[in-house]
């Protein structure tokens, strides 16, 4: 759709005009730095940082309502840099020219209802948000968009060449640091630290496919995260990880494209998302406290953080009442099927804290809320989703899992309803479904299968069947109708099908 055919109304806003003013603001001691190069942590106090604009106030001089229909037209051009999460390009990065962002088709994935049987298992109304549905197959691609269209930005300027992007990963980081970097090349390279064997192999060939140098190291996600901190504080390198302020930013577009597929209307919403690293939940909280300030929405819906029994440092935090008396302990994690969940100090924690206060203040009251479930209940979950239309990665299945333990908890109302986020591809993690079927996990994990879920597949090849097709040897004549003939009753029986009656 051409630009004159718009309404007149809106046609100053479609293409991006905002010129932010973006700035690092650190948690701590709320220092503000310049957004010209790289920071991680605030170089006065070591805490981590938040984006922000000072130039936020002019966005609420255009009315909410011209900005939802700023947006939904917006989705109708067909520019590259506005068809991802750049469509909400004044809220992510107005400081971008849109040549520089990276679009791979990241962002606006589907949000598919729970059919009937599952809504009443679950005992709530709700939906799954398939992130996996993402080009590196996770929700880190927002991230990434956003991180690596400000390295391209920096590169374009001159400030930063022959830049090496590194990052610790329990898979879904890895995979899409990767991928983003790759398409950047040869400007920029990619390292990743993953820690070894507690990677699945489908997560471990995404970044050697896409070409980076790959690490694997003894200990468990927390230890790789020591080693790429010491390494940005060492060496010149460009650290992807959620410590990276860029990152959370673009994943604030999770909260910006299901406020848009509910036509806005967030009341009575509740959104449910897996912790892990930390900075996904901050991230959309966020989000939905920019469109909150901007009046594009009208109500901020609750949030729910999940975390597994294995590794709930969040969880435990929230679990005293009084906010004064709350004492943040890291914990030592046990395996667990949600294996990007599987955490123990998560580098986002100053931000959930910080992000949780200020939007249950701007809710005028407690919006939200914290639960932890087990492994049981996660891989029993995700199957029985899948099994029900769904694409749910264990991540996905620990979020519906956290769903009915927040309804069982009471935190749920009647009338309300829930987005569920499934943060990766179900493909994934197909080794633990296979390890579910076969009753073979580990006695750390806790998991035992449920025989209703069980799945496996049939052979059927009859004792008293002589002749097979064989590769290179078909059959042919009456040998090849009395295969098809005995395989086809043997399926039959099996299925307890009735025959056609003449």
């Amino acid at each position: 759709m051409k630009l004159e055919e718009f309404p007149k109304d809106i046609r100053p806003y479609l293409i991006p005009n905002h010129k932010g003013n973006l700035f690092y603001s650190c948690l701590g001691c709320h220092e503000a730095y310049e957004i010209d190069k790289l920071l991680y942590t605030c170089p006065k106090c070591g805490k981590v940082l938040l984006i922000e604009d000072h130039h936020f106030d002019q966005l609420k001089k255009i009315p909410g309502k011209t900005w939802r229909k700023i947006f939904d037209y917006r989705k109708m051009l067909k520019i590259p840099a506005l068809k991802g999460i750049y469509l909400f390009h004044e809220f992510i990065g107005p400081i971008l020219p849109m040549d520089d962002v990276v679009y791979l088709g990241e962002g606006h994935t589907p949000i598919v209802e729970a059919n009937a049987y599952l809504k009443e298992e679950a005992g709530v109304s709700f939906f799954f948000k398939n992130d996996g549905q993402n080009p590196s197959a996770s929700f880190k691609d927002r991230g990434m968009a956003s991180a690596l269209s400000y390295i391209n930005y920096l590169i374009k300027k001159g400030v930063s060449s022959n830049i090496l992007a590194v990052c610790a990963s329990t898979g879904d980081t890895s995979a899409s640091a990767a991928l983003y970097a790759s398409y950047l090349k040869p400007g920029i390279k990619s390292a990743v630290l993953l820690p070894y064997k507690k990677v699945t192999p489908q997560q471990l060939s995404q970044p050697l496919g896409s070409g980076a140098s790959v690490f694997e190291i003894p200990g468990v996600f927390d230890d790789c995260m020591k080693v790429v901190e010491n390494l940005s504080e060492k060496y010149d390198v460009a650290l992807l990880n959620s410590k990276n302020a860029w990152r959370i930013l673009g994943q604030e577009s999770y909260a910006y494209e299901v406020a848009q597929a509910f036509e806005y209307d967030m009341k009575d919403k509740i959104i449910v998302v897996p912790i892990g690293n930390a900075g996904n939940i901050t991230a959309i909280i966020n989000g939905f406290i920019k469109f909150f300030e901007t009046g594009i929405i009208r109500d901020l819906p609750k949030i729910i953080g999940v975390q597994s029994k294995h590794a709930n440092p969040v969880y435990k935090y929230y679990l005293e009442k009084n906010p004064q008396k709350r004492i943040y302990s890291p914990v030592n994690v046990k395996p667990s099927v949600a294996q990007a969940a599987m955490i123990g100090n998560p580098v986002s924690m100053p931000r959930v804290i910080h992000m949780v206060e200020k939007y249950n203040t701007l809710a005028g009251q407690n919006k939200t809320f914290f639960v932890e479930v087990s492994e049981q209940s996660i891989m029993d979950w995700e199957l029985l989703a899948n099994q029900n239309g769904h694409i749910a990665c264990t991540q996905g299945g620990e979020t519906l899992a956290g769903l009915v333990e927040a309804k069982r908890l009471g935190l749920i109302g009647k009338n309300e309803i829930a987005v569920v986020d499934s943060t990766a591809h179900a493909l994934k993690f197909s080794g633990f479904q296979d390890m579910y079927f076969e009753n073979a996990f580990p006695d750390d994990f806790k998991i035992l299968p449920n025989k209703h879920l069980i799945n496996k597949p049939v052979h059927v090849h009859p004792k008293d069947l002589e002749k097979v097709p064989l590769p290179g040897c078909p059959l042919e004549g009456k040998e090849l109708e009395a295969f098809i003939n005995r395989i086809s009753d043997e399926i039959a029986l099996a299925l307890k099908l009735k025959k056609i009656q003449d």
